[in-house]
């Protein structure tokens, strides 16, 4: 079958570049996207994939989803026997093909993180946020009811789709290359690794190592386009012992996996999350905010922690964590890893692509 894989933007890498990346280079399949940066999918780890514009977009909100929206629903690939969209945007392509969409979450700012986005706005631009989420929410409802089969990465996100579109969904867990990763140390540091917004509570992981002197953060990841000049951003304020690294190759990524304590993660209830199972798959254990996808990977007391949204919480569990700790997990966080490995997904995507 000639398959074609379509995802939203191309322009910072994330799990869900990541995945659609995956699925077009083990596949063979060309992936269309907007706002291409061409560098991106060798930063990722996937140099042969081919990736292609269907045009450029505004980077800051909302036009940039107003427009990938647009953009998407007038795309009509010929010569394709399935077309698998995943994300947000490039979902609207779907009803124009034979298709399959592999939804990372509802857009969540139409739905249960509404009220967050129109409270981090001025006053004067609320009313006309709130026009757009309804109407772009609207528009997602009935989009979604003309997908010929839908699929999700998580039950924290099947759950979302059954109460925002009245639909039932099976889960295929997102693949993880646990292969590329590796144990070479617990050195001096902590590792975080995620896209610099506020679902992500990067303010959290900086108050807990405020009041850990004597331990080091490297916080890996850029913000998305549409933020990078954002209040968010500019409001972050690390203590001396919290490094920011921005964007990395894969490789220096996985280098950095090797060689951390373990993982920090704090999103509000995060999708799925495969930083997580990549700090497993380097025998790495992961200190986790006790909610959504994380709760699928973490086994609490034998790959890491999970814990309140709260820094004190978070600080005393590192304080609590030394070698002996961490070492006696790293055989259990390897093997939880394999679990979600990339083998196991691809045949099931091939499935259901075939089916």
């Amino acid at each position: 079958m000639r398959v074609a894989i379509l995802y939203d933007f191309m322009d910072v890498v994330g799990g869900g570049e990541r995945v659609a990346l995956l699925l077009g280079a083990r596949l063979g399949a060309p992936v269309f996207t907007t706002s291409l940066d061409p560098g991106l999918p060798a930063r990722a780890g996937f140099p042969e994939a081919d990736v292609r514009s269907i045009g450029a977009i505004p980077l800051r909100p909302p036009l940039r989803q107003i427009v990938a929206s647009v953009r998407f629903s007038r795309l009509r690939l010929d010569g394709f026997d399935r077309v698998v969209c995943i994300g947000n945007f490039a979902l609207y392509a779907a009803p124009n093909h034979d298709s399959i969409w592999y939804c990372l979450s509802p857009t969540r700012v139409f739905f249960d993180r509404r009220e967050a986005m129109l409270a981090r706005l001025p006053p004067g631009a609320r009313g006309a946020a709130a026009l757009w989420a309804a109407l772009h929410g609207r528009w997602e409802r009935r989009t979604v009811a003309r997908v010929r089969r839908v699929l999700t990465l998580s039950g924290t996100v099947r759950d979302r789709i059954r109460r925002y579109y009245g639909q039932e969904v099976r889960v295929l867990y997102p693949p993880v290359p646990t292969s590329r990763y590796r144990f070479e140390e617990f050195g001096d540091f902590w590792l975080s690794v995620n896209r610099l917004y506020p679902e992500k509570r990067i303010e959290l992981q900086l108050e807990a190592f405020r009041r850990l002197p004597s331990e080091r953060l490297k916080i890996v990841g850029g913000p998305p386009t549409d933020v990078a000049r954002g209040p968010y951003v500019s409001s972050l304020r690390p203590p001396p012992n919290v490094e920011f690294l921005g964007e990395i190759p894969d490789a220096a990524l996985a280098d950095l996996f090797a060689r951390c304590r373990g993982l920090v993660a704090t999103a509000i209830e995060e999708d799925f999350g495969l930083t997580p199972v990549e700090a497993m798959a380097s025998g790495k254990c992961v200190l986790a905010t006790d909610e959504g996808g994380y709760r699928e990977t973490v086994v609490p007391g034998e790959t890491g922690l999970l814990l309140p949204p709260d820094p004190q919480a978070f600080a005393d569990a590192i304080t609590g964590l030394d070698e002996s700790r961490l070492r006696s997990m790293r055989d259990a966080c390897v093997a939880r890893a394999r679990m979600f490995d990339e083998a196991a997904f691809l045949e099931r995507m091939r499935a259901e692509i075939g089916g």
